[in-house]
C-alpha cells in the first residue's frame, strides 16, 4: 500500500525545502556581494594609503635621502601596515622596513618596472610569514610621479594586513547566518500557521463529508474566513441544508404515504363496518324502541333496555366518526375570520365549560386578515381541541386562546394557540396523539385529533403540540393566508 502522508506534512516538507533553498541562495548572493565590497574597500584604502605615503616621501625618493625614507617607513609601519618598499626609476629597492629584510621575495622586485601611466595599480592578495605567523596580506604597488612634469620617479609597494578585513567578513557572515536562521525560523512558524489554516478547514470538511455520508445532514462547518476555503465551507453547509430539507421532504412524503395507506385500510374497514354493523344495528335499535313503548315491561327491564340503547348510540357514534375520518370530501372554501370561527366553536361547547367553571382567556390581535377556509371543517377542528382542553383541566381550570400573525416570513400564516393548565400530555406522545385510534383518555376512539390534522393538512396548514412553561398542554395551529401557500 502507498504511504499515506497528510496534506499538512507534505506542505511542511515542500515548504521547508523551498525555504532552505531560497534562504541559502539569498544569503550566498548577499555574502558574495558583501565580501566583494569589503575587498574593494580594502583595496581602495590601501591605494589611498600608498598615495599618501608616496606624496610625503616624494622629495626623499628623488634625492635618495635613504635615512629619511627609512625614518618615514618606521613611523608608518604598524600592525595593520606591515611593510613599505620604495623602488627607484630602475626598479631597484631603495628603502624598506627591517622586518622584511629576510623576506627578499617582497622587496627584491617591482612589478611596475615598465609602467609609464599614472593610474596603474597592482594589487595582490597573498599569505606571508611575518612576526612568527602566517598573515593574509593585501600587497599594493603604484607608480610615483613628480608634481611638475609627469616623470616617473619610482614605485611604492605596501603590505596591508587583511586580518581586520577577514574579521569583518567573518562578522558579516555570522550576521548573515543569524539573519538566515531567524528568517528560516520565522518562515517555518508562518508555514506552520498557514498549513494549519489550510489543512484544518480541509480536515473539518473531510470529517463533515464522512458524517454526511453516514446520514448526519445536520452537521455544518464553522466559517472562519472569507477566502476560497470559506466559500467551500459555505457550499458544504448549503449542500447539507439542501440534503436535510430533501430528507425531511422525503420523510414527510413517506409519512403521508403511510397515512394514506392507513386511511385506505381504515376506509375499507369502515365500509365493511357500515355494511355489516350499521344495518343490523338499526333494526336492533328500532326493535328495542318498540319494546320500550310497550307499557307491560317492568322498571328493571326498561332500565336494562335503556342501557342497551346507550350502548347502541355509542356504536353508532363510533361508526359515524370512523366514516367521517375516512371520507375524503371536498372543501367548501370561503373567506372567514379565524376569531369568528373560534368564537362560534366556544359557544357550541360553552355549556360543558360552564359546568366545570372553566375560565376562557382571549388574546386576539386586532386587524388580522381573513383566511380562505372551509368554515364548518375548521369549526370541527377547534371543537376537537377545545373539547380535549375542557376534559383535561380540573374544575375551575383555565383555557387561553390566542390568535396572531406568525412572523413576517413568507408565506405568512395565522397562528392559533389553544393552551390549558390541565394534566398535560407526555412529550413522548406528542406526535402519536394525531395517529388514528391513539388516545391518552380512558374513553374515546382516538379519531378526533387525527381528523383535525387531516382537515388542517387539507388547508395546507399544520397542527402540533408545543412546549409551555406552565403545566398543561398547548396546541399550535398554523393556517396559511390566501395566495401564500
Amino acid at each position: 500500500m502507498p504511504l499515506r502522508i497528510s496534506l499538512h506534512t507534505r506542505f511542511m516538507v515542500w515548504f521547508t525545502f523551498l525555504l532552505v533553498f531560497l534562504v541559502t541562495a539569498i544569503l550566498f548572493v548577499i555574502e558574495k556581494r558583501e565580501v566583494a565590497t569589503i575587498n574593494e574597500e580594502s583595496e581602495n584604502k590601501a591605494v589611498l594609503l600608498a598615495k599618501n605615503i608616496a606624496e610625503l616621501n616624494l622629495r626623499n625618493l628623488v634625492n635618495y635621502y635613504v635615512d629619511d625614507l627609512l625614518a618615514s617607513i618606521r613611523e608608518q609601519v604598524n600592525e595593520k601596515l606591515l611593510y613599505v618598499v620604495f623602488f627607484d626609476q630602475s626598479a631597484t629597492p631603495v628603502a624598506y622596513n627591517p622586518e622584511i629584510a629576510e623576506r627578499k621575495e617582497i622587496w627584491c622586485c617591482s612589478r611596475l618596472q615598465g609602467v609609464t601611466r599614472v593610474d596603474v595599480v597592482d594589487a595582490q592578495t597573498k599569505d606571508i610569514y611575518l612576526a612568527k605567523k602566517v598573515q593574509r596580506v593585501l600587497e599594493v604597488e603604484i607608480p610615483i610621479f613628480s608634481r611638475g612634469p609627469l616623470i616617473k620617479r619610482g614605485t611604492i609597494k605596501i603590505g596591508l594586513s587583511l586580518e581586520d578585513m577577514r574579521a569583518e567578513i567573518r562578522r558579516t557572515r555570522l550576521a548573515l547566518v543569524l539573519i538566515g536562521v531567524a528568517g528560516f525560523l520565522l518562515g517555518m512558524v508562518g508555514a506552520t500557521l498557514l498549513a494549519r489554516r489550510i489543512a484544518r478547514p480541509i480536515k473539518k470538511l473531510m470529517e463533515g463529508t464522512v458524517r454526511v455520508s453516514k446520514g448526519d445532514f445536520s452537521h455544518s462547518i464553522k466559517i472562519e474566513s472569507a477566502d476560497e476555503l470559506g466559500n467551500l465551507a459555505r457550499s458544504f453547509n448549503a449542500m447539507s441544508a439542501r440534503l436535510m430539507a430533501t430528507r425531511e421532504e422525503i420523510e414527510e412524503a413517506h409519512k403521508k404515504l403511510i397515512q394514506a395507506e392507513k386511511l385506505a385500510s381504515i376506509g375499507k374497514l369502515a365500509a365493511t363496518i357500515a355494511h355489516e354493523i350499521r344495518n343490523p344495528l338499526t333494526s336492533v335499535k328500532l326493535n328495542i324502541q318498540k319494546v320500550l313503548e310497550d307499557g307491560r315491561l317492568g322498571d328493571l327491564d326498561q332500565e336494562h333496555l335503556s342501557i342497551t340503547q346507550e350502548g347502541i348510540g355509542q356504536i353508532e357514534k363510533f361508526v359515524k366518526e370512523l366514516l367521517n375520518f375516512t371520507r375524503v370530501s371536498g372543501l367548501q372554501l370561503d373567506h372567514f375570520s379565524v376569531a369568528q370561527i373560534l368564537e362560534e366553536s366556544i359557544k357550541m361547547i360553552g355549556d360543558s365549560f360552564r359546568q366545570k367553571k372553566v375560565t376562557i382567556e382571549r388574546r386576539i390581535d386586532e386587524g388580522l386578515p381573513d383566511v380562505l377556509v372551509d368554515g364548518d371543517k375548521m369549526r370541527q377542528v377547534f371543537l376537537n381541541v377545545l373539547r380535549n382542553a375542557g376534559e383535561a383541566v380540573a374544575e375551575g381550570g383555565k383555557v387561553v386562546l390566542s390568535v396572531s400573525l406568525a412572523g413576517d416570513a413568507r408565506p405568512r400564516k395565522i397562528r392559533v394557540r389553544i393552551s390549558d393548565n390541565g394534566c398535560g400530555i407526555p412529550e413522548k406522545d406528542w406526535e402519536m396523539i394525531f395517529e388514528p385510534f391513539f388516545s391518552t383518555k380512558a374513553s374515546g376512539f382516538g379519531l378526533g385529533l387525527a381528523n383535525a390534522r387531516k382537515i388542517i393538512e387539507q388547508h395546507k396548514g399544520t397542527i402540533r403540540v408545543v412546549k409551555k412553561r406552565s403545566p398543561g398542554t398547548a396546541f399550535e395551529i398554523l393556517i396559511p393566508l390566501e395566495g401564500e401557500t
